[in-house]
């Protein structure tokens, strides 16, 4: 005689779709509670697995020479010292190159922005004249380059843009992956609400600008975040391009003092204990520095990361 399966309409939560059968035992969703507590545990496993060297860095940038050497720091701050962080801080050139990066990231995010919007909109538009050329064109330069010789050439003599912000936020401000990203997002945006827009007159800018870009908040965020994230840890464009220190971005500035032998003797005027415990924890000191501003950052846009990406690849 074949088992009949009932299921519970009254169950909710966990539980519901419970699958009862007649003679047997009883045990409603308990493999998802099961899944559920794995599943917990698991990322639970892997948050402390990332969290772990970032919480390591900032305990060795607040400890002393001593312990560090010794390699007896873990998560917890031992002999506790800001020594590095009043060196480096109190250096009037480590301000000047932190306002350079703020400057060159939100110039060169606005022009990369204004450059992927525009350009992946008029691709997606199955009516543009000559869009399989101009698709092809962008997807060609994922695979071939001019290398960096020609690229030097073409942005410090051509060009003229040595020693110019110019040459730092200019020749980066396209990502075909990002633009091929938005594209397809563009692709899937309702043709009826652009329809009604131009009958009732409103021009193509228009369109693009009062009904195309309100409506994309998720994918204009993850795009701003990625172009963001790019030009503030950006640092090889600037030592290529870049002879003043007034100029550098603050990567630069600090991978200058690491780079240093003694790291920091010109940042404190001098040896001593002072520069041994600064030549100790200088590394994490600069690598906090640098990523505190995105991790402040970050968490007003996370939440349309994901939706972003997916909207921008998936069709539905």
């Amino acid at each position: 005689m074949t088992d009949t399966v009932t299921v519970d309409p009254l169950a909710t939560g966990p539980d519901i779709g419970a699958v009862r059968r007649e003679g047997g035992a009883i045990k409603d969703g308990t493999g998802y509670r099961v899944f559920r507590v794995v599943n917990a545990l698991a990322l639970t496993l892997i948050c402390l697995v990332t969290l772990y060297p970032f919480l390591n860095l900032v305990a060795k940038s607040f400890s002393s020479e001593g312990f560090i050497a010794a390699g007896e720091v873990n998560l917890i701050p031992r002999g506790f010292n800001t020594a590095t962080f009043s060196a480096v801080m109190g250096d009037p050139l480590f301000w000047t190159n932190y306002r350079n990066t703020l400057l060159y990231t939100v110039v060169g995010t606005v022009i990369a922005m204004a450059i992927t919007t525009t350009y992946a909109y008029a691709i997606s538009r199955p009516r543009l004249k000559g869009r399989t050329f101009f698709v092809g064109l962008a997807v060609f330069t994922m695979f071939f380059s001019g290398g960096l010789i020609p690229n030097y050439i073409l942005v410090a003599n051509f060009l003229g843009w040595r020693n110019s912000m110019w040459a730092i936020v200019v020749p980066g401000a396209l990502s075909v992956f990002n633009l091929l990203v938005m594209k397809s997002f563009f692709e899937n945006f309702p043709v009826e609400l652009e329809e009604a827009a131009s009958i009732d007159g409103m021009s193509t800018y228009g369109v693009f600008a009062r009904i195309v870009l309100p409506l994309s908040k998720a994918v204009l965020a993850t795009m701003t975040l990625f172009y963001a994230v790019g030009l503030w840890n950006s640092w090889f464009s600037a030592f290529l391009y870049l002879d003043d220190k007034e100029l550098f971005p603050v990567t630069v500035y600090l991978r200058n003092l690491i780079a240093a032998a003694t790291g920091t003797e010109s940042v404190t005027g001098g040896a001593g204990g002072d520069a041994v415990q600064i030549g100790a924890n200088i590394q994490s000191v600069t690598m906090l520095l640098t990523v505190l501003p995105i991790i402040c950052f970050y968490p007003f846009i996370q939440r349309y990361f994901v939706s972003g990406l997916m909207l921008g690849s998936v069709k539905g």
